[in-house]
C-alpha cells in the first residue's frame, strides 16, 4: 500500500487500506467532505467563501435554529452548570427524570431510559440483551447496529444476517436457534437511506410467535412520523412519537431506540422498554456506569422542544411534509430512480452505472447544494450515489435551487426501468 494525500490540505495522511481508498480520493476533489463550516445563516452554510443551501442537516424540525428553543439552556446552565459529569448510576440531575417521564407519556411506551447516543446504546444494549444467545441483525440495518452485534458475537452470542423482505429466511433462522437462550432480531425503523418504514407489523408478529425480543432503531423516524389520526396535519402522522405508534404497532417484545439529535437536534438518544428491564440495564449497560452524561444545554433544548413539539409540532410537519413533496415531485418528473415511496424527508439518489460521484459532487459545489454523499464503503457499491434531507428550515428558494440542480444532474443519476 502506498500513501494517500490529502489533496484538500496538501498534506500527507497515513497508508489507507484499499477499503477506504475511495473516500480518500472524493475527499481529494470535493469539499462536500470532511468539511469545515465558518459560518450558517438559517439552513445557509459557509465553507471557507463559498456558500451552500444545506440538505444534509438531519435537524428536521429545525429545532436547532427556532428561538425559542435556543433560549432554553442559560436557565438551566445557571442552575446545573454545563456539564453535570456524574455517571448517571451515581447522580442524576432532576432534568433526567423529566425527560424520560415526558418522553415515556409522548411515546405511549412501558418506560424509558436515556444515554448519550444511539451508538453508545447499540454497543452496549445489544451485547447485554442477546447475551449468550443469538442475535439477527437484518442485513440493511444501519452500521452501527451491525457493530453492536458484532460486539454480542464477540461476547459469546451467535451472529446472524436476515433481509427484512424475506421473513421465511428470519423464521427459519429463529427456528433453528435454541428458544432456552436469548434471540435478539435486530432492524431499522425508517431507513436512514431509503427513507421508507419497514414491516413493522410482520416482523413484530413473527418473534412474538417465535418468542424472539424485537430491537427497533428509529433515529430517522422519530420526531417526524406519529400516530395516526383523523385531525393530522399530513400524512407524516401526529405527536411524531415514531414508528411503532405510526403503523399502529404495541411495545409487547419489542424494544425502541431513538435519538434526539436528529428531530430534536439535542445530544441525546433513548430506549423504550419495559422498567423491569430498564433497572436491569442501569447496571449492565456501560454508558449508564461510567459514561459521562450530556451537557446540561442539551438536556435543556430537550425539554425545550417537548414545549415546541406540543404547541406546535403538527404545523412543523405540515410544512416539512409540503417541502419534501416539492423535492420527491421533481424527482419523478425526472424519471429518477429513487426508493423512497414513504414521502417521508429522506431521499437517495443512486448514480448512474459509470459515473462518478466525484464529478457528482463537483456539479453539487458548484450549484451550491450541500448534501450526503453516499459512497463505498459507506454504501454498497450499486448504491452509491447522495441523499437529500429536508427540512423545516429549508426555504422554498432553496428547495428551488436544489430542483434546479437536479435537473442539470439528472443525465448522472440512475433513471427509473
Amino acid at each position: 500500500m502506498t500513501s494517500m494525500v490529502d489533496g484538500a490540505r496538501g498534506q500527507e495522511s497515513e497508508p489507507l487500506s484499499p477499503q477506504w481508498s475511495e473516500l480518500a480520493r472524493l475527499k481529494s476533489v470535493t469539499r462536500l467532505y470532511d468539511a469545515v463550516i465558518d459560518e450558517i445563516d438559517g439552513r445557509r452554510i459557509r465553507i471557507g467563501d463559498h456558500w451552500l443551501s444545506d440538505f444534509a442537516s438531519c435537524n428536521y424540525l429545525g429545532f436547532d435554529l427556532d428561538p425559542e428553543i435556543m433560549a432554553a439552556p442559560i436557565e438551566q446552565i445557571r442552575k446545573w452548570g454545563t456539564h453535570p459529569s456524574w455517571s448517571r448510576l451515581l447522580g442524576n440531575p432532576r432534568l433526567y427524570p423529566e425527560i424520560e417521564e415526558r418522553l415515556t407519556a409522548l411515546l405511549e411506551a412501558p418506560d424509558t431510559l436515556v444515554l448519550p447516543t444511539i451508538t453508545h446504546i447499540h454497543l452496549s444494549v445489544i451485547p447485554v440483551l442477546a447475551d449468550q444467545g443469538a442475535v439477527f441483525c437484518e442485513a440493511q440495518a444501519h452500521r452501527t447496529i451491525f457493530d453492536g452485534c458484532s460486539v454480542a458475537r464477540g461476547q459469546g452470542a451467535r451472529l446472524h444476517r436476515w433481509h427484512q423482505n424475506d421473513l421465511d429466511q428470519l423464521r427459519t433462522l429463529l427456528r433453528a436457534s435454541p428458544a432456552d437462550k436469548p434471540r435478539l432480531v435486530c432492524m431499522d425503523g425508517v431507513n436512514s437511506m431509503t427513507g421508507n418504514p419497514p414491516d413493522l407489523a410482520g416482523v413484530a408478529a413473527l418473534c412474538r410467535e417465535e418468542g424472539a425480543l424485537l430491537y427497533v432503531d428509529d433515529a430517522h423516524g422519530f420526531g417526524v412520523i406519529g400516530e395516526r389520526r383523523a385531525d393530522e396535519t399530513s400524512p407524516y402522522g401526529a405527536r411524531g412519537n415514531s414508528v411503532v405508534r405510526h403503523l399502529g404497532e404495541s411495545y409487547d417484545n419489542l424494544i425502541l431506540v431513538g435519538g434526539f439529535s436528529k428531530a430534536y437536534s439535542s445530544l441525546l438518544a433513548f430506549i423504550a422498554l419495559p422498567t423491569r428491564m430498564k433497572e436491569m440495564l442501569k447496571f449492565a449497560a456501560a454508558p449508564y456506569l461510567y459514561s459521562g452524561p450530556s451537557p446540561t444545554a442539551s438536556l435543556a433544548t430537550v425539554l425545550a422542544g417537548f414545549d415546541v413539539n406540543a404547541a406546535r409540532g403538527e404545523q412543523i410537519r405540515a410544512d416539512l411534509h409540503r417541502k419534501t413533496r416539492r423535492v420527491l415531485d421533481q424527482v419523478r418528473a425526472l424519471k429518477l430512480d429513487c426508493p423512497n415511496t414513504s414521502d417521508f424527508p429522506v431521499i437517495e439518489l443512486p448514480l448512474k452505472d459509470g459515473a462518478d460521484l466525484g464529478v457528482v459532487a463537483t456539479l453539487l459545489w458548484s450549484h451550491g447544494i450541500y448534501v450526503t454523499l453516499a459512497a463505498y464503503p459507506l454504501v454498497p457499491r450499486n448504491q452509491a450515489g447522495f441523499r437529500i434531507q429536508v427540512t423545516a428550515a429549508n426555504t422554498d428558494s432553496e428547495i428551488d435551487d436544489l430542483n434546479a440542480a437536479l435537473a442539470e444532474l439528472a443525465p448522472y443519476l440512475r433513471a427509473t426501468a
